[in-house]
């Protein structure tokens, strides 16, 4: 009984799990496992780490003061300039951010539904973005909710069954969690944990534990549900560089996903091809909901408007959002150039919020006796660190190319 009630509390970190498990999570870690078999392992364990410890602190802050990180961001600041460059930066990066990542959610979803059924990823990317609406517009918590757990089990489901069947060398994967970075690799590196600590995740977590819990008698239970479903997300993008290390010798450059599950079908047939398809479809669909729902969260937070499901104006912002990336998906656009620009606006955004969480989990008047500990504080410390270096290596990459 006490399993069945721990499965219960799955919820809100199912949904973070399936807006980092997106696309862009897809593609960096196949590249990965390509070009660097299980040698990179170790980045996967730290971003997983460090996803766990600031949505725990994400997801403390909703359930206890009952304010989501816009609410709280906007409320920390008296001087009005102060206010007012928070909410400019909240708006810029996470709504632009989300927008911009939106055309790669659909198009990666849409190519997974183009594998199975042969049909044009621009007519399946409009079809994907017109159900992604229709079950936001519902304004039912608990329908999304449980979209978003049974997508995350069937992306585990695919990519998990896919690691299997390649049956792995367990001793090369085992010694990819000593952490080394081979030549070259830096980027990637950044990438992984930058898809995998993301900055509109914050919002969305504080938010949606409000709906699924009354308050810190649901601390446990939250907390079970954000280590578990984060840790459940990491193991998909492990079986992803798993099966990628597996199926190509190292040094192999792919060009994309669906190069990948092209290179799968002679060697499992049919069926690992329709596995790996649904999975990307799934990563795609999922990511495509929860970014403009985490967009909605932020900019409505930060603007002081009601972040209510069912509100005119928070429809009105993910709206915005998924419509974008609904129009340049059925045009044909090649999202790469939108998603290195929703990398910046994350690599820039992520370390700002990582200082104001851990500011705002010290407040003693936000929080009482639920203030982070000594442990928490330092955990928080070393995370933001790193999540400050992979900014500035985003930066500087993108001034490069």
């Amino acid at each position: 009984m006490a399993l069945m009630d721990r499965l219960r509390a799955i919820g809100p970190g199912a949904i973070v799990a399936a807006a980092f498990v997106g696309p862009g999570t897809v593609t960096t870690a196949s590249v990965i496992g390509a070009e660097y078999a299980y040698v990179l392992v170790w980045t996967i364990v730290f971003s997983i780490v460090a996803t766990i410890v600031l949505q725990e602190m994400s997801a403390r802050l909703g359930l206890v003061s009952r304010a989501g990180l816009g609410e709280a961001l906007r409320g920390e600041f008296d001087n009005p300039a102060a206010k007012t460059a928070s909410v400019v930066l909240v708006v810029s990066a996470i709504g632009i951010g989300t927008a911009a990542f939106q055309t790669g959610n659909i198009v990666g979803g849409a190519a997974g539904l183009a594998t199975i059924t042969g049909i044009g990823a621009n007519v399946w990317g409009p079809l994907i973005g017109l159900v992604a609406a229709g079950l936001l517009w519902t304004g039912n918590y608990k329908l999304i909710e449980r979209t978003f757990v049974a997508l995350v089990i069937v992306m585990g489901l695919a990519f998990v069954a896919n690691a299997i069947m390649v049956r792995p060398d367990l001793g090369a994967l085992g010694r990819g969690f000593v952490p080394v970075v081979p030549e070259g690799s830096a980027y990637l590196i950044a990438g992984l944990i930058g898809t995998t600590v993301v900055g509109y995740n914050l919002f969305l977590h504080a938010s949606t534990v409000q709906e699924r819990w009354d308050g810190p008698d649901g601390l446990t239970e939250c907390r079970i549900d954000t280590i578990a479903s984060v840790i459940f997300g990491g193991a998909i993008t492990l079986s992803i560089v798993i099966t990628a290390a597996a199926v190509f010798p190292a040094g192999t450059q792919i060009g994309d996903v669906g190069e990948m599950a092209n290179q799968l079908e002679p060697v499992f047939g049919g069926f690992a091809l329709t596995f790996f398809a649904i999975g990307l479809f799934a990563a795609g669909f999922t990511s495509a909901m929860s970014a403009p729902l985490a967009g909605a969260y932020a900019t409505a937070g930060a603007l002081g408007w009601d972040v209510n499901l069912k509100s005119t104006r928070f429809r009105a912002i993910w709206l915005t959002i998924l419509g974008t990336g609904t129009v340049f998906s059925g045009l044909g656009y090649d999202p790469v150039q939108v998603i290195v620009f929703a990398q910046v606006a994350n690599g820039i955004l992520l370390p700002v919020l990582a200082v104001f969480l851990i500011y705002a989990m010290n407040n003693d008047g936000l929080l009482g006796e639920h203030t982070n500990s000594t442990l928490q504080n330092v955990l928080g410390a070393i995370v933001t660190l790193v999540v400050i270096g992979i900014g500035l290596r985003t930066i500087y990459d993108v001034l490069l190319l």
